[in-house]
């Protein structure tokens, strides 16, 4: 029997949105299918203790080797694919579902003198409309909630006559969930337009009686009906339950592979949902790492070619439609060959509305959630890590393992508000506590290498001085300082700078390389390593050369240097979007001598406005507390010498760009 802890997911690894997850046993066989409105916290108890686990579950969790989860958009598709998935794969585990009935449908019988809405399976019939298919409990609780809303006749051939005989309608009739044709309360016509109606509403037009109930609402709040109005609320809200996006289910002729991808420079996360007869009878999920210099759409043809061109690809493997996010370079082409291999027409298409398109997001739902998940596996896998720095070290031919890596980004929007970020690494993981930001002005703030100069002087700068500190105090005390490359200062608890990087690494090529190296060289520091990372081709840049370092496009050295740079980058915007925020307003009033922050919020605070307080006489103005009449005149000859000359300058909001007056 397996460990359950063995194949435990990570914590943070389980995302929080609902979804189908499934046991595997060793041999890759599905032996368990499960839907959770939270995959998180429905997981995390089967790997609870063993003995408050009941037997059944005790026994598949012990049977299996491996879990596996799919999100969805919603409870309801969770449960749609998870019957799905238990008709398709039988597991061993699940009780529900495994008997050998037909997928349930709501159907209407137009063919009738009066239509009747009933759950059907098996063969289809001749004149009725059906729709679905649902499970079971789902099915009765749509039919259940639309019966308020369009009262069609549900009731059996025997029912209907006994009410036609005795002249009185059946339980629903009275309850209002029936029309009651039998007895005449509508005609057969307005009878059949009920049956109409609901067909056009499971067919996709809720909109419209959406809207039209709302009006009817509105039109009964007018009246005064508010009777009328809570009935006309409470069938809104019924139609907007039964109207819940449900992509798992498409129409029963739909035969399509569904793909979405999520990427970054290097590698790209597919995820292919398999639909046939309008169900999702698979998914499959890889990473794959990327063409150099490859666009979207040559990256959608590679991908289609590996999927469909192997050797052993089954003819009935390649469906009618494959739905892209973009469609693949030379698709013409491409759906031709595809054609030419299944024997058949392919057509390859982007979805851009309907329940294709939704599906389709809940696919590149899954693919971004399959990204983190590779991308946090990776970060944290120790021999992982260890290769990647082996990797940098041998690849940039330094003498010092890289135990510590410090990366530093300059953010700004058009020279203004310059700010820069410093990240740090060791032994392969981010430190955060260790993470500083700087704020840049003056002739540093000149241009992006001016700046890097300047950051990598005021880091090292206090390392040095903090180094020194250390030193003297050391000396003070009369201890013995042991030799060293200046890491003895890291357990000064109070030391910000004090723990040198083995190597910096900068957001740039060439100019912010050398401007990081020559600080370094002006500060007399000569055992840091400094690189560059260009983000067009990923090149690393060292000083003095004329040629960048290529790294293998599959390096995991180059992995981690492209997580670090994303990293600092993310810190930068952060902190620049945070610096911007806090220049709120620009006034008039900020040139008023003695008019501070706190006067001039009462003062608007009071008047309410700019315009009301130039308009303000002096006397009006002393009525606002801490403004006295000294202050008050110098305020009113302000605001008036701007509205006699060039026009005044407003209150602006200097991250939106909004005039508050």
């Amino acid at each position: 029997m397996a460990d359950p802890a063995s194949y435990r997911p990570k914590p943070g690894e389980i995302p929080t949105n609902p979804g189908v997850y499934r046991f595997r046993d060793e041999h890759g066989r599905i032996i368990y299918v499960g839907k959770a409105k939270n995959l998180r916290s429905r997981l995390n108890s089967y790997f609870a203790n063993p003995a408050t686990l009941l037997p059944k579950t005790h026994a598949m969790v012990h049977h299996a080797a491996s879990v596996q989860w799919t999100i969805v958009g919603s409870e309801l598709e969770a449960l749609q694919l998870e019957y799905t998935w238990i008709k398709e794969f039988a597991p061993r585990y699940n009780l529900a579902f495994r008997d050998d009935k037909t997928y349930p449908y709501l159907a209407v019988s137009m063919s009738e003198k009066f239509p009747r809405v009933q759950v059907m399976r098996g063969e289809r019939r001749k004149g009725t409309k059906y729709f679905g298919p649902y499970t079971a409990g789902a099915i009765r609780e749509t039919m259940d909630t639309l019966l308020r809303v369009f009262p069609v006749r549900s009731c059996s051939v025997g029912v209907l006559r006994r009410a036609e005989r005795s002249g009185r309608p059946c339980l629903l009739g009275y309850i209002d969930k029936c029309a009651a044709p039998c007895v005449g309360r509508v005609s057969v016509e307005e009878h059949k337009a009920l049956a109409q109606d609901f067909c056009d509403f499971m067919g996709g037009e809720a909109t419209r009686f959406i809207k039209t109930l709302e009006k009817k609402m509105a039109d009964a709040v007018s009246e005064l009906d508010y009777e009328q109005a809570a009935r006309l609320r409470d069938d809104i809200i019924a139609l907007r339950k039964v109207f819940e996006r449900n992509a798992v289910v498409l129409t029963e002729d739909t035969n399509a592979d569904i793909f979405a991808v999520e990427q970054d420079d290097l590698e790209a996360a597919v995820q292919v949902f398999y639909v046939r007869g309008g169900r999702i009878r698979g998914q499959r999920g890889w990473v794959v790492e990327k063409v150099e210099d490859a666009s979207d759409a040559e990256l959608w043809e590679h991908l289609m070619q590996q999927v469909y061109g192997g050797e052993d690809q089954q003819q009935d493997a390649i469906p009618r439609q494959i739905l892209v996010p973009e469609l693949p370079a030379n698709h013409e082409y491409l759906a031709q060959w595809l054609g030419e291999l299944r024997q058949g027409k392919v057509s390859i298409k982007v979805p851009q509305r309907g329940e294709k398109a939704a599906l389709m997001d809940t696919v590149q739902a899954n693919a971004h959630q399959a990204m983190a998940l590779h991308k946090s596996r990776r970060a944290g896998d120790l021999t992982t890590r260890s290769l990647a720095l082996q990797e940098l070290q041998e690849a940039l031919d330094l003498p010092m393992p890289l135990l510590r890596i410090e990366c530093y980004d300059i953010s700004h929007v058009q020279g203004t508000n310059v700010v820069a970020s410093m990240v740090v690494v060791e032994d392969g993981l981010t430190k955060k506590s260790e993470y500083r930001k700087f704020a840049i002005t003056g002739e540093a703030a000149i241009d992006d290498t001016a700046s890097m100069y300047d950051v990598i002087t005021r880091r090292f700068r206090n390392y040095l001085n903090e180094k020194e500190s250390r030193a003297k105090a050391v000396a003070a005390s009369g201890e013995v300082a042991t030799a060293g490359d200046g890491n003895e200062a890291a357990d000064t608890p109070t030391s910000k700078f004090a723990y040198p990087p083995n190597l910096v690494v900068v957001d740039g090529g060439v100019p912010q390389v050398n401007a990081a190296s020559r600080a370094l060289a002006d500060l007399g520091i000569n055992d840091v390593a400094v690189i560059g990372l260009a983000k067009r081709l990923e090149e690393v840049w060292v000083p003095e050369s004329d040629f960048p370092v290529i790294l293998p496009r599959s390096s995991e050295g180059l992995y981690l240097l492209q997580r670090i740079r994303d990293e600092a980058h993310r810190f930068a915007i952060t902190f620049h979007r945070a610096k911007r925020g806090k220049a709120m307003t620009a006034s008039v009033l900020d040139t008023v001598p003695g008019l501070g922050a706190t006067k001039q919020k009462a003062l608007l605070d009071q008047m309410g406005s700019m315009k009301k307080v130039r308009a303000a006489t002096v006397e009006e103005l002393t009525q606002v507390k801490g403004i006295g009449p000294v202050l008050a005149q110098s305020i009113h000859e302000t605001l008036r010498s701007g509205a006699e000359g060039a026009e005044p300058v407003p209150a602006v909001n200097m991250t939106t760009g909004e005039i508050l007056d």
